[in-house]
């Protein structure tokens, strides 16, 4: 649960659609801003370098990628939120693709509303605009505002190269960029129906070894967008018991529906309907 807002912490935000290029102008306009600490996709990064967070771009799937900027999962929320109160006071910039989601995020790590908010037709002309969104959708590449050195550890996609911005700086990575290419792209967005999910639940259990039948599967919302999935099967004896057949359905089906969606699972619930001798 939040504790209130972090004191002594001012914010602001940079803002634009994805593929624009605020993460390679990231720390050009957070010394613009007077700015100590950048959020960009889940990462918090000092001076160039990772000093909290983990990298939306080292989930394997855009659902979970988009949870992670957002700082939906609590374990990470908790981390970001418990380091920011201990460095406090100090002044963060967050780079956003709107407003709305600068907001979000700031509100989500116990942050104050930004006092100032830049856009990135503020600071780039519509032809760098143009190229940067080239390079995004043409050949599917990211910029990271973080040495690459700093950056293999906290990312899964391909590392492409690297840039650099000369200005005096004490510290060597705080220029340095690094380009990635993610095992995904951020096109669109993402809606995945409640069917989709029973049908993968049924799917998997179907094809665990000793079930029979999956007679029933439902997908129901749980608490703080998590997802809760009972089944009903008919169940073969075998080398397992009945309680280790569920055992093993459930531990199948939360892992394939964590990696394949991102989503959190609360809880599968399986019930043995029926057993087959």
């Amino acid at each position: 649960m939040a504790d209130g807002l972090i004191e002594g912490i001012t914010t602001s935000a940079f803002v634009g659609s994805a593929g624009t290029g605020k993460s390679q102008r990231a720390q050009l306009i957070a010394s613009f801003v007077n700015a100590d600490f950048i959020i960009d996709d889940g990462l918090v990064i000092h001076k160039g370098s990772i000093v909290c967070g983990k990298s939306a771009k080292s989930e394997r799937n855009q659902i979970s990628a988009i949870r992670r900027a957002l700082f939906e999962f609590d374990d990470h929320r908790r981390e970001v939120v418990s380091y920011f109160r201990s460095v406090a006071p100090c002044s963060v910039m967050v780079i956003a693709t709107s407003d709305n989601m600068a907001l979000k995020i700031l509100k989500k790590l116990d942050l104050p509303a930004p006092q100032q908010i830049v856009h990135i037709e503020d600071v780039a002309t519509p032809e760098e605009i143009v190229k940067a969104r080239r390079e995004r959708f043409g050949k599917g590449q990211h910029v990271i505002p973080v040495s690459h050195v700093l950056v293999r550890k906290n990312f899964a996609g391909k590392l492409v190269g690297q840039l650099r911005v000369f200005w005096k700086s004490k510290d060597k990575h705080e220029g340095e960029k690094t380009i990635v290419r993610p095992p995904f792209s951020f096109y669109g967005e993402v809606h995945i129906e409640t069917e989709a999910i029973e049908q993968l639940a049924s799917f998997i259990a179907g094809r665990t070894a000793q079930v029979v039948k999956v007679n029933e599967v439902k997908a129901v919302p749980g608490e703080e967008e998590t997802l809760v999935i009972d089944l009903k099967l008919t169940v073969a004896l075998g080398e397992r018991n009945l309680v280790g057949v569920a055992a093993l359905v459930k531990e199948r089906i939360a892992a394939s529906i964590r990696y394949f969606t991102g989503l959190d699972v609360k809880s599968v619930n399986v019930v043995i309907a029926e057993v087959v001798v």
